[in-house]
């Protein structure tokens, strides 16, 4: 396959991230792979680290980009693409229209990283689906969720999860990871990782911490405030921690790289997002051989696998996610092994570049 990886996001978060990375696992299994994104965005920027090959375009409007996918639509041809991938639905009206302009001769394929919200069944939203030769969706409850909320053809609907690359995950001891980070060697110790927001709950953990009857337990943020953007939550989050008398139980640390070493140095990580789609974290601090105690909401119930692997809590509740804290204290999971590998072995990257390429070889 010579396969275009487009995406005109002018960020640099989950989506990106997973985009860039199977574009580099397809390309390390013989396909020819590009980048198609803005020049000026981080994402082209990390592809250009990762010496893929780009090619620059537009951020152009999300509907009725018609000038834009007419110049993509020529550009593909040119660069002889034979499936072009998207994850963004903001650039689906612009695919759906380089599909109507190039028709067979390129497969359009979307993995979808964000849910619904609501019902899309509208005419519009109808053709535009349907345009799309594939919709990968990583988890059951989107699968569901696309075949009852949109009138897309049901045979174009594919259970295709998110990949790790299981040779990236690397644990050292506890030991030696809380060592690094510089936190205290007794005590159970939940984990919370991502930039500093109101959505990725920061304020809400701190607030079922104060409320946990166990006072030995310790939390650690990794991560930073969101770039380009001023919501106060770290000085909210430094002066609760204040207020509450809490400078010896919890730790702030910055983004790491290395995240193998803060997985390593938890007893229990902590998603405590409203509905995540799919959380990445989630995902690879179960593959580190962490629990998680996570919102019942989105795709975290699937990942922790009705709580083989975790705790569920209540969304927003932060009186609910202090009970789940305190059993997963005094009752810790442990893994059924087995099952564990059957789980992740899901996720493994090259299952799910396979996948990929079992629809796509049965169905052209």
């Amino acid at each position: 396959m010579k396969i275009a990886y487009v995406c005109s996001s002018l960020s640099l978060g989950g989506l990106e991230l997973n985009h860039l990375r199977n574009a580099l696992w397809m390309q390390a299994r013989g396909h020819e792979v590009a980048i198609y994104a803005v020049p000026q965005s981080p994402m082209f920027q990390k592809a250009m680290e990762y010496k893929l090959r780009c090619f620059p375009i537009k951020h152009q409007r999300k509907y009725y980009a018609w000038s834009a996918a007419f110049s993509l639509a020529r550009q593909l041809k040119k660069d002889q693409v034979t499936h072009v991938f998207i994850r963004d639905n903001r650039d689906m009206s612009l695919i759906a229209t380089v599909k109507a302009r190039m028709g067979k001769s390129i497969i359009a394929a979307y993995f979808m990283e964000m849910q619904l919200g609501v019902k899309k069944t509208g005419i519009f939203h109808s053709l535009r689906f349907n345009y799309l030769d594939y919709w990968f969706c990583p988890l059951p409850f989107l699968e569901k969720q696309v075949i009852e909320w949109t009138h897309i053809n049901q045979s174009k609907v594919y259970l295709v999860p998110s990949g790790i690359d299981r040779s990236e995950i690397k644990r050292i001891t506890k030991e030696a990871a809380r060592t690094q980070l510089d936190l205290p060697q007794n005590g159970f110790t939940f984990g919370l990782i991502g930039r500093f927001d109101l959505q990725k709950g920061q304020l809400l953990v701190l607030d079922a911490l104060q409320r946990c009857a166990n006072t030995t337990v310790n939390l650690v943020f990794l991560g930073e405030p969101t770039r380009n953007e001023t919501n106060h939550v770290m000085e909210k989050m430094e002066a609760f921690i204040k207020e509450h008398h809490l400078t010896d139980r919890v730790f702030i640390r910055p983004f790491m790289q290395e995240v193998g070493v803060f997985y390593s140095a938890l007893d229990a990580l902590i998603m405590a997002t409203r509905a995540e789609t799919f959380g990445m974290v989630t995902l690879e601090a179960i593959a580190h051989g962490i629990p998680v105690v996570g919102s019942n909401a989105g795709g975290t119930p699937d990942l922790i696998h009705n709580e083989a692997f975790g705790r569920l809590f209540e969304p927003q509740n932060a009186a609910d996610l202090a009970l789940r804290m305190n059993e997963m204290v005094s009752n810790p999971i442990d893994f059924d092994q087995a099952l564990w590998e059957q789980h992740i072995a899901r996720f493994d990257h090259y299952e799910v570049c396979k996948s990929i390429e079992q629809v796509v070889s049965s169905n052209t």
